[in-house]
């Protein structure tokens, strides 16, 4: 069973993914913006690999 921590990680990992698509889908992406959300995701799946 998992924390409701865990949970909440993994929740706002999937968000982020979707912001990132959403980003990369665009007629002209942010490139600042997409380095941004990735290094966030990385952060948030390190944290949840540590858990």
């Amino acid at each position: 069973m998992q924390s409701s921590h865990v949970a909440a990680l993994k929740a706002k990992h999937a968000g982020l993914e979707s912001r990132l698509h959403d980003e990369q889908a665009r007629p002209s992406p942010d490139i600042a913006m997409i380095q941004q959300l990735k290094k966030q995701k990385l952060r948030i799946k390190e944290e949840i690999a540590a858990n």
